[in-house]
């Protein structure tokens, strides 16, 4: 889905806020990027607080995701648990595994079998070597359609920092990459009971990123980060979408991209 020699936008809020605020943000993104893929979450289960606000749960969650699918456009969302696999491959094109679970073999597996897209965010506590293991997890069950996505390291405490020999170490694997711009920024558990960020990097980063030669950028956006109910501390502001995605498309089209290695 993301190896077609365009530049891939993943682009949403990072939670499901309500019905009416997916679909305004969908529209809105449709208007400045039109083939793009929508990302929320219908459940934040590693908040850094129990109060913390999580999303409409799965069975809400993924009615108003089908109601983007009707509308057109393609979804992503992620899984915490085998047992959401199947219920949401029903719905979405992309299947997210987060960067806590990326090891998580049984869940790698489940999503592997559905035959849809799957999107590996490689965990934080991972070496772009390492992450591999993971793909080949899911590729063991038949299923190629893999993708893997760069969202920054640990570096010491409450921070993240993004080695781009990574994207390149990663992309050699045969898979797509994307480097999700807005989590690389986060400093995570930094504001306590919450995670904070450091949105003034999202573009230098994602400048790199792409003059690397990956397949696709991942952003969380909205259209007020100070009022977003999860992760708005790292989110791109929806008016410098345009902008933003007008320099990664100038980026890309000077970028010859080096072939991704043949899968096995």
């Amino acid at each position: 889905m993301l190896s077609n020699g365009s530049l891939a936008l993943i682009a949403g809020p990072c939670v499901i806020e309500s019905e009416e605020h997916v679909h305004f943000l969908a529209r809105e993104i449709r208007s400045i990027v039109p083939d793009f893929i929508f990302k929320a979450s219908f459940d934040k289960a590693n908040r850094s607080s129990s109060a913390s606000y999580r999303g409409p749960g799965l069975k809400e969650g993924l009615r108003i995701l089908a109601g983007l699918k009707r509308d057109g456009f393609r979804v992503l969302t992620d899984v915490h648990e085998t047992s959401q696999v199947e219920a949401v491959a029903e719905v979405v094109d992309i299947i997210q595994i987060p960067a806590f679970l990326c090891r998580q073999t049984d869940l790698l597996l489940e999503a592997g079998r559905t035959g849809r897209t799957v999107n590996i965010k490689k965990g934080q506590f991972v070496s772009p070597h390492d992450i591999r293991n993971a793909a080949d997890k899911v590729a063991s069950t038949g299923n190629n359609d893999i993708v893997l996505t760069e969202r920054g390291s640990s570096f010491g405490y409450n921070n993240l920092v993004v080695d781009m020999r990574g994207l390149v170490i990663m992309r050699s694997f045969g898979w797509p990459v994307v480097f999700d711009a807005t989590h690389s920024v986060q400093t995570p558990g930094g504001l306590g009971t919450k995670s904070g960020g450091q949105p003034e990097f999202i573009e230098p980063l994602a400048r790199a990123a792409v003059a690397v030669g990956i397949d696709g950028v991942f952003v969380e956006v909205h259209e007020d980060p100070t009022k977003a109910l999860s992760d708005g501390a790292n989110a791109l502001r929806l008016d410098l979408l345009a902008a933003f995605w007008q320099q990664m498309l100038a980026i890309n089209r000077t970028v010859e991209k080096s072939p991704t290695a043949p899968t096995k």
